[in-house]
């Protein structure tokens, strides 16, 4: 197996950073916006959901692509995985972040979907307009939460992904095969000593 897979590192990395830039920018600037330029709150959500319902197919286009980047490169590093120390463990840490990032990712537009469904309802009696104000306050915590933790998950795969790759450099394997040397050298010596019949 070639040892440069630079279309599907390519595509890793241009997902991932469209998925983290984009959650980044949404719950910093469109929300913002949307809560300095809504009128009252119901134009607020109005103007966020519509926001989120545009990125959301650019979003998914990113994701698709850190995905498939994702899955090609593990299935190409396999072998290495198996073979040396750290590389398992860094695998099942992406692959852990990855999974709470789609999570929290699906989370936030069923939380956004309900919230924009809440504030176009139509007139209801005093009660239940109560009842419903409260629910939707719960969903917009909850909302909130969501879309600050797929910034936070995905920069954290950032993270990962810049130890993983410090993990192959050349430095780094120079102590680990100093010690091998080491280990080795009296069974050489005694190999040696051997083939000359000492």
């Amino acid at each position: 197996m070639p040892e440069r897979h630079t279309v599907l590192r390519s595509l890793h990395d241009v997902g991932l950073a469209a998925w983290f830039g984009g959650s980044l920018m949404g719950a910093v600037g469109l929300n913002g916006t949307a809560r300095a330029e809504g009128a009252s709150r119901e134009e607020s959500v109005r103007i966020a959901g519509t926001g989120w319902a545009m990125w959301a197919p650019v979003g998914a286009a990113a994701i698709g692509l850190h995905l498939v980047g994702a899955g090609g490169l593990l299935a190409a590093d396999a072998p290495r995985a198996l073979a040396r120390r750290g590389v398992a463990a860094t695998a099942l840490t992406k692959t852990l972040l990855t999974g709470g990032a789609l999570a929290a990712t699906v989370c936030t537009r069923a939380l956004g979907r309900k919230i924009e469904l809440a504030a176009s309802a139509g007139p209801q009696d005093e009660e239940e307009a109560g009842r419903a104000l409260r629910a939707a306050r719960r969903a917009e915590r909850q909302l909130s939460w969501a879309q600050w933790s797929v910034p936070a998950l995905t920069c954290g795969l950032i993270v990962v992904e810049a130890f993983r790759v410090e993990q192959r450099r050349p430095g780094l394997h120079l102590p680990g095969m100093w010690r091998s040397a080491r280990t080795l050298a009296p069974y050489a010596v005694r190999g040696y000593r051997l083939y000359r019949g000492h």
